[in-house]
């Protein structure tokens, strides 16, 4: 198994563990990313993003909707007024020794470590939509994710994710 942590930074030379600002309840952990599900990471930072994909259990209403003519498994969706950020942003992703970790979240490959941490190695990756597109996976925009997360809770999906949602533009949907 390999464990990541994605940053804009170039240059972390150890992960502390701190609290994060939506789990407060929580002690304070370093986080980390499994292999398999990395790709949900390829956005900057605060990139709001809807992630979702094809599973068991779709309804046949719901497959249409959601993926229609496309072929792809797995399709994320960003804010239009991101495009320009994602085409430009260089991620840096830190490889984690593993031993400390525990799952926290398997369906999102969520890994927690309360130990501070020196990476294993530092990799960039420039060209992220270059990077989603040669997994197979579907990117679209949107000007506004507000119809989308909407329709997604209220439908019979059940593998997906929706980051970073605070950011959205706060558009009314009509």
């Amino acid at each position: 198994m390999r464990l990541f942590h994605f940053s804009e930074e170039s240059s972390i030379e150890r992960f502390v563990p701190r609290v994060k600002a939506n789990r407060t309840n929580m002690p304070p952990v370093v986080w980390a990313i499994d292999e398999e599900h990395q790709f949900t990471f390829f956005f900057p930072r605060d990139c709001p993003r809807i992630v979702y994909t094809r599973s068991a259990g779709i309804t046949d209403e719901d497959e249409q909707k959601f993926f229609g003519l496309s072929h792809a498994n797995i399709v994320i969706t960003a804010e239009t007024s991101w495009y320009e950020r994602i085409k430009h942003t260089t991620l840096y992703r830190y490889e984690l020794p593993t031993e400390s970790f525990e799952r926290f979240d398997e369906s999102a490959g969520y890994y927690i470590s309360t130990e501070t941490l020196i990476p294993i190695n530092v990799h960039p990756l420039p060209d992220l939509l270059s990077h989603l597109m040669k997994l197979g996976i579907e990117v679209r925009f949107s000007p506004n994710l507000h119809p989308l997360r909407d329709a997604i809770l209220n439908s019979s999906l059940t593998d997906f994710g929706i980051h970073r949602f605070q950011h959205a533009t706060n558009l009314v949907t009509p």
